[in-house]
């Protein structure tokens, strides 16, 4: 079956923005690299905070950025559900922060589990090719956006001011940093993802 135009169109201009900064940071260091491929992101500046330091060993590789961007991420949510944790055993909660707080512990448990099969699978795909390639890689990039999805509901179920307080703020404060930095790695999974997409589909006769 033919790829919708649209979906090539897409990944064709994610494509192109993979030239421009591969071409940009070919003779750079490997800091450089994280820093033009982090603009693809929508926290840039988050983005070079959690990678600069694995620099060496991310050596200017797609694979290896992506694969990084996501064991940080699964790192910060295995943190912040740990805090989530220790706050429900807190005494003297309102009733309604009590619920919003075990449906947070659920929420966040969810996007660990999705985290740690995504840092799994990108790592055991190796030098996948074709359909191959592609069906490891739409296995990451649902677990990723799954692992998103949960982090937001967390959030919401301390939507209203009727929750103000320090749970909400701590809480907060800890899954909304989880929720970029999975949206940044989500970012370069995706990016990794279109070139590879549309470089095999242009080297086809």
């Amino acid at each position: 079956m033919a790829r919708p135009i649209s979906v090539l169109v897409f990944s064709f201009a994610l494509y192109l923005a993979g030239i421009a900064a591969s071409a940009s940071t070919r003779n750079s260091s490997p800091t450089d690299y994280i820093v033009a491929s982090c603009k693809a992101t929508s926290y840039p500046a988050l983005c070079v905070e959690c990678l600069s330091g694995f620099a060496s060993e991310i050596r200017q590789n797609e694979q290896h950025l992506a694969q990084t961007a996501l064991s940080v991420s699964l790192s910060r949510a295995q943190s912040a559900a740990a805090f989530v944790a220790k706050v429900a055993r807190v005494r003297g909660i309102k009733p309604r922060e009590r619920q919003a707080v075990k449906d947070c512990i659920e929420n966040m448990g969810d996007s660990v589990d999705r985290l740690n099969q995504s840092v799994k699978e990108l790592g055991h795909m190796g030098r996948a090719v074709g359909q191959d390639f592609m069906w490891h890689m739409s296995n990451v990039q649902t677990w990723v956006s799954a692992a998103l999805t949960d982090q937001n509901t967390c959030l919401d179920g301390f939507a209203g001011s009727f929750m103000n307080g320090n749970i909400k703020v701590a809480i907060k404060r800890r899954v909304v940093n989880v929720a970029q930095v999975t949206s940044n790695a989500l970012a370069l999974v995706n990016r990794f993802a279109a070139r590879h997409r549309v470089a095999a589909h242009t080297e086809k006769p």
